[in-house]
């Protein structure tokens, strides 16, 4: 039987592609506030604003590229069952093509109801603009399919479950500061097998039973890889 491997990734994985992170010195909350951009009072406040956060976003993630490492792990699935749990918002995963990714905090390149009830349906969006004057079914102006702070993840259980049938777990490109994702690596009590890979991971207080890997998420793969395979 192949061996359960999950892969839990961050925004260090789409590094490489040229997509900005949020938390690097020229990252993108250097330009904007997190409570203008991204909290439901942010929405309520100035949808303009974040309507336009999210396209541009949206916009740079059409134009980029899977990178190496979403490669590799897409190429993983030839030797093991693969599952990505993902906190980025872009699809560079399932463009790479894996087969099986949740996605924590949502996929911008969908759209769901501002309305009470959001989590019902996900609509695609034509393009990298959603405009305020498209709306759902029930009139509500569309926002982007994002978990934005201060929300609950609907995803949160479903990744802890899959978390806890993995043989082996593989975090990748997160600094493990976003709670409460950060939190699902301690449900992987199965796994014979942990792994951190991050180039600041020296800074990071990982726990003491997984290996820590100091290097970019295209590199640390493919060390990861030659050991797995070992086993």
């Amino acid at each position: 039987m192949k061996k359960e491997v999950v892969v839990f990734s961050g925004a260090g994985m789409s590094a490489e592609s040229g997509i900005q992170t949020f938390r690097d010195s020229n990252g993108l909350w250097e330009k904007y506030r997190i409570e203008d951009v991204a909290t439901p009072d942010a929405w309520r406040r100035n949808p303009e604003l974040v309507q336009h956060f999210y396209n541009q976003r949206r916009k740079q993630i059409l134009e980029s590229k899977p990178n190496e490492a979403h490669i590799l792990i897409k190429d993983l699935e030839k030797e093991f069952n693969v599952t990505v749990i993902t906190q980025n918002i872009d699809d560079l995963h399932e463009r790479a093509g894996s087969t099986n990714v949740l996605h924590l905090h949502g996929n911008i390149t969908l759209s769901k109801s501002s309305g009470p009830d959001q989590e019902r349906a996900y609509y695609p969006i034509d393009g990298w603009e959603l405009k305020l004057t498209d709306l759902c079914p029930e009139g509500y102006p569309l926002r982007p399919h994002v978990v934005w702070f201060g929300e609950a993840v609907p995803m949160y259980d479903k990744a802890v479950a899959l978390i806890k049938e993995a043989d082996i777990l593989i975090v990748i490109g997160t600094s493990l500061q976003v709670y409460p994702a950060a939190g699902i690596i301690h449900y992987a009590s199965k796994a014979d097998e942990k792994y951190v890979i991050d180039p600041g991971i020296a800074q990071m207080n990982i726990p003491s039973d997984f290996q820590g890997i100091e290097m970019s998420a295209s590199e640390g793969i493919k060390k990861v890889i030659q050991k797995i395979r070992l086993t």
